[in-house]
C-alpha cells in the first residue's frame, strides 16, 4: 500500500516515461508521425493536468527520500510540462512546413521532459544527476535532428563537447561533497558543521555545473551556437523547459543543502549576475540573426533570475518562479513566432532585415510578437514586467541596491533589439515580396494561449503570487 501510495507522487513523471516507451514503440511498427504527435500531446496535456493537481496536494520526500512531491517541486513540473506541451505542439506543423517531420523528435522531448522532471523532483544529488543527464542526452540528439545541414550537426557536436565538460565538472563537485558530508542528501549536507577546503571545493564545481546549464557568463559560450542550429521549436524547448527545470533544481539546492553557505554562495551568484546581465545585452545589441538575439537575450534573463538567487530569501526564491513562468510563456511564444516565418523557404528567416514589411501580412502573428518582445523588455501590462519587479523587489528587501540597479540598467539596454524586430517587421518596406502563408489553426491558437497568459498573469499576477506564497511542504 506504501508503494503505491509513493508512485502517486511521480504520476507526471510515470506518464511521460511510458509516453516516450510507447511512442517510440509506435514509431517503430507503424512510421506514423502524426500518431507519435497525438499520442505525445494528449498523455503531456495529462501529465501537465498531474502536475498542476500536485500544487494543491500535500508535500514531502517519497521513495527513501530520494525524491521531493509538492511544493516547489510540483511547480517545477508545471513549468517543465507548460514548456513541453507547446514545444510539441508548434514542432508538428514545423516540421511538416520544412519538410523534416520524423517521429523520433516526440519520444527524444519526451524522455528530455523524463530528466527535467526528475530534476525538478530531486532530493539527492545522484537522482539529481540523473535527471541532469537524461534530459541532456536527449537534448543532444534534438539539436543534431537535422543531419543534412552542417550548422546543426555543428551545434549538437559543440552541445554535447561542452556539456560533457561540465557534467564532470558537476559529478567531481557531487563527489567532493560526499566526502565532506558522508551523503548525497540535500538535507544532510546542509548539516555538515566542519566545512573544509573539500566542502567548499565541492560546492564551487557544483555551482559550475549548473551555471553552464543555464547558460551563466562565461559558462554560455555553447547557447547561441546550438540555439541558432537547432531547429526552431526544439530551440523553444530548450530555452524554456531545460532552463526551468535547471533553475528549479538549483533552488532546491541552494535553499536544502547550502543554506548555512549563503553568505558566501550569494557573494559568487551576484558577481556572476552582473557579468551575465551585462554580456548577454551587449552581445544581443550587436545580433542580425534573431535565433542568436533571443540566445544572449536568454542569457541575460538568466542574469536576472540570479539577482533573485543571489538575495536567497523565501520571498526571492518566489519571485524567481513568477519570474520562470513568465519567461517559459513569452519566449516559447517568440521563438514560436520566429519558426512560423521559417516556413517560408527561399529566404533567411532568422535575419532580422528579411522581417521588413511583413508585420501586416499576417497581422496576428505580428501582434503576437510584439506581445512577446513587449513582456521580454519588461513593459507593462505582460507578466514580463512583474516577474522583473518581483525579482527586484526582493533583492532591494536584503540590500542589494547595485545589484538591482545594473540589472534595471540592463533591462532599459534590451529594449533597442527587441524594439529593432518590430521595427523592421512595421516600419521598414517589404525586401522580400513573398507571401506570407496562413498558419494552422492548432499553430495560431497556441500562440494565441501563450499571449493570452502573458497578458492574462500582467494584468492579475495575485492569482499566481497568492499560489506562490502558499505553495505547501519541503521547497524552502
Amino acid at each position: 500500500m506504501e508503494s503505491a501510495n509513493e508512485l502517486l507522487t511521480i504520476i507526471p513523471l510515470i506518464i511521460i516515461g511510458g509516453a516516450g516507451l510507447l511512442v517510440m514503440m509506435l514509431d517503430a511498427f507503424t512510421e506514423n508521425a502524426r500518431l507519435s504527435y497525438w499520442t505525445t500531446a494528449l498523455l503531456s496535456v495529462a501529465a501537465l493536468g498531474a502536475s498542476v493537481s500536485a500544487l494543491f496536494g500535500s508535500a514531502g520526500t517519497s521513495f527513501y527520500d530520494l525524491i521531493t512531491y509538492g511544493g516547489t517541486a510540483a511547480f517545477g513540473s508545471v513549468l517543465v510540462m507548460i514548456g513541453t506541451l507547446f514545444s510539441v505542439i508548434l514542432t508538428r506543423d514545423y516540421l511538416e512546413q520544412t519538410g523534416r517531420h520524423i517521429a523520433e523528435v516526440y519520444s527524444m522531448i519526451l524522455f528530455a521532459a523524463f530528466g527535467m522532471l526528475l530534476l525538478v523532483q530531486s532530493n539527492n544529488l545522484v537522482t539529481l544527476f540523473l535527471g541532469i543527464e537524461t534530459m541532456s542526452i536527449s537534448l543532444y540528439v534534438l539539436a543534431g535532428l537535422v543531419k543534412d545541414e552542417k550548422r546543426g550537426t555543428e551545434a549538437a557536436l559543440k552541445y554535447f563537447l561542452l556539456g560533457a565538460f561540465s557534467t564532470g565538472f558537476l559529478l567531481y563537485g557531487i563527489a567532493l561533497l560526499y566526502g565532506a558530508s558522508g551523503s548525497t542528501f540535500l538535507v544532510e549536507i546542509a548539516a555538515v558543521e566542519d566545512k573544509g577546503l573539500i566542502y567548499w571545493a565541492g560546492v564551487a564545481l557544483l555551482l559550475v555545473g549548473f551555471f553552464f546549464k543555464i547558460s551563466i557568463v562565461p559558462f554560455h559560450m555553447w547557447t547561441p551556437d546550438v540555439y541558432q542550429g537547432a531547429p526552431t521549436t526544439i530551440t523553444a524547448f530548450m530555452a524554456t523547459a531545460s532552463k526551468a527545470a535547471a533553475i528549479v533544481a538549483f533552488i532546491l539546492v541552494l535553499s536544502r543543502a547550502l543554506p548555512e553557505a549563503r553568505a558566501e554562495w550569494s557573494d559568487v551568484i551576484w558577481l556572476f549576475a552582473i557579468f551575465t546581465m551585462v554580456v548577454g545585452n551587449v552581445l544581443a545589441l550587436v545580433q542580425d540573426n534573431v535565433k542568436r538575439m533571443l540566445a544572449y537575450s536568454s542569457i541575460a534573463h538568466a542574469g536576472y533570475i540570479m539577482i533573485g538567487l543571489a538575495a536567497g530569501t523565501d520571498a526571492a526564491y518566489s519571485a524567481v518562479l513568477f519570474y520562470l513562468f513568465a519567461y517559459t510563456l513569452m519566449n516559447i511564444g517568440a521563438f514560436g513566432i520566429v519558426a512560423y516565418y521559417e516556413w517560408h523557404k527561399g529566404y533567411d528567416f532568422t535575419e532580422v532585415k528579411n522581417y521588413s514589411g511583413l508585420g501586416f501580412q499576417q497581422p496576428l502573428m505580428g501582434v503576437l510578437m510584439s506581445v512577446f518582445l513587449f513582456s521580454m523588455v519588461g513593459i507593462p501590462p505582460f507578466a514580463g514586467f512583474i516577474g522583473k519587479y518581483r525579482v527586484f523587489a526582493a533583492a532591494v528587501d536584503e540590500g542589494l541596491i547595485g545589484l538591482v540597479i545594473v540589472g534595471v540598467l540592463a533591462s532599459a539596454a534590451s529594449v533597442y533589439y527587441y524594439l529593432r524586430v518590430l521595427i523592421h517587421l512595421y516600419m521598414k518596406e517589404d525586401i522580400t515580396g513573398i507571401t506570407l502563408i496562413r498558419p494552422g489553426v492548432v499553430y495560431s491558437a497556441a500562440l494565441i494561449i501563450l499571449a493570452a497568459l502573458t497578458i492574462y498573469f500582467g494584468v492579475n499576477p495575485g492569482t499566481l503570487t497568492d499560489l506562490l506564497g502558499n505553495l505547501k511542504g519541503v521547497s524552502y
